[in-house]
């Protein structure tokens, strides 16, 4: 991030003040596609994409030189079977069954590589019909689980990623994906975990996907209040089940090509549909553009929780604790609006996948990777230690003013003050504290 950009930045988060998070303004009428990577710049992108929340995508030339797109694919365009189970044949790996509706989601088993290639192989004789459903390998760590070859390279456009970069620190998880899968195959409507972004490259095959930008998802809502499973079924013509489905517009429509790779904005909901075998590649990410977004998630999956609990609060000790850690969990199950006790969970956990304690942790590690970069005084593009975006210290300014403007949020909020924060180290108050010392002189780096 240059100079230029950062205070365009700046002055974008200052004019959103105020206003919801996640809110965007005039809903593009087509998607955008990037052609060529010599004419568009990291800039080019946080100005006319990441910061106003909207989708694109960028040809096929952005990922020409990715292993998986030379290695994974036959010269006829198909998934190279071969290949695939040579390299990864006995790994274990996720698998959906898209025939099964379970919630607003669909079961999944674990198999290995090679037994869901032979299915797949089965399925494409049996005119892609199966007794056994319609199976999509789905949300495969093949990055963490895997030292092998190659696969991809991490395009700049996407390197600001703090959810990955959070969870390499910690060595546990992280959000990169591998799907696979016959044609057929399908996501049903949703949008990304955390309200994160995503970005998305065809390895081989062809995609449809259907976009609603942020709010209008609640326009599709049934008379019980439940979204969509399947935005494309006729059962949403009817106004009895679904009455305000006629002030839904229609969703913006993509065909992803292979090699194409799509750039998912925070917070909009979609739907995707392979229209031939296809491998993707999926990484969702987090970072000051939508870290706002992110947090009034949070608090949103929070006020659900309290008050699908509000009934057991007399009768609950340190019954704010129970909605965000304890021993003792109670799961949401959204469909039925009834309880399920669950030992040794976390209800906000369960639900969301992180409670405030761990977002808070969330924003030390990063505020403390920045803090660390900006001391250094590193350049433009370098790293040290595998601290940073590579981005350089524009960028890393930019992120502490934006942790800093999130973690007063949380510090102030009503429920993460009743959390015993006793064991934090450095505390929330002295991290805020710190960083706003750093805003504070930031205008001179």
């Amino acid at each position: 991030m240059d100079r230029e950009t950062r205070a365009f930045a700046e002055s974008h988060f200052q004019r959103l003040r105020g206003r919801p998070a996640g809110a965007v303004g005039a809903t593009p009428g087509r998607v955008d596609f990037i052609e060529s990577p010599d004419s568009f710049s990291y800039a080019d992108f946080f100005k006319g994409y990441l910061l106003p929340n909207v989708p694109c995508v960028f040809s096929s030339a952005f990922t020409e030189g990715w292993g998986s797109r030379r290695r994974w694919v036959t010269p006829g365009g198909k998934p190279d079977f071969e290949h695939l189970l040579r390299n990864y044949g006995d790994v274990v790996v996720p698998v959906a069954n898209c025939g099964v509706q379970e919630y607003n989601s669909n079961p999944k088993e674990h198999m290995l590589l090679r037994d869901y290639i032979s299915y797949w192989k089965d399925y494409i004789q049996g005119g892609y019909s199966s007794p056994r459903g319609c199976l999509y390998l789905k949300d495969w760590h093949l990055c963490r689980d895997s030292s092998a070859e190659d696969v991809f390279t991490l395009p700049v456009y996407f390197s600001s990623d703090w959810l990955n970069e959070y969870w390499d620190a910690l060595d546990v998880d992280d959000y990169r994906f591998i799907y696979m899968g016959p044609t057929g195959t399908w996501s049903p409507f949703h949008a990304d975990i955390f309200r994160s972004f995503s970005w998305s490259v065809n390895i081989c095959g062809r995609k449809k996907w259907f976009f609603f930008p942020p709010g209008q998802e609640e326009a599709l809502r049934d008379c019980h209040g439940g979204l969509p499973y399947d935005v494309t079924s006729p059962a949403l013509l009817d106004s009895r089940l679904y009455p305000m489905r006629k002030h839904c517009s229609p969703p913006l429509e993509l065909t992803q090509e292979a090699g194409e790779m799509v750039f998912v904005p925070s917070g909009w909901h979609h739907q995707v549909h392979n229209l031939e075998d296809t491998i993707s590649i999926n990484h969702n990410w987090v970072n000051g553009c939508n870290l706002a977004n992110m947090w009034h998630f949070l608090q949103q999956e929070l006020r659900a929780v309290q008050q699908e609990v509000s009934q057991w609060r007399d009768t609950m000790p340190d019954w704010h604790r129970h909605c965000q850690s304890t021993d003792t969990c109670l799961e949401l199950q959204a469909s039925r609006g009834s309880l399920v006790l669950l030992s040794g969970q976390v209800i906000m956990r369960s639900c969301s996948g992180i409670n405030f304690e761990e977002f808070y942790h969330f924003l030390k590690i990063i505020a403390e990777r920045r803090l660390l970069l900006l001391a250094k005084g590193m350049g433009p593009g370098t790293m040290e230690g595998g601290v940073g975006t590579g981005l350089g210290p524009q960028q890393a300014a930019f992120d502490v003013s934006r942790i800093t403007e999130v973690l007063a949020s949380v510090v102030a909020h009503p429920d993460f003050q009743k959390l015993d924060t006793s064991m934090f180290s450095p505390q929330p108050e002295e991290l805020l504290l710190q960083l706003e010392e750093v805003v504070a002189t930031a205008a001179s780096i």
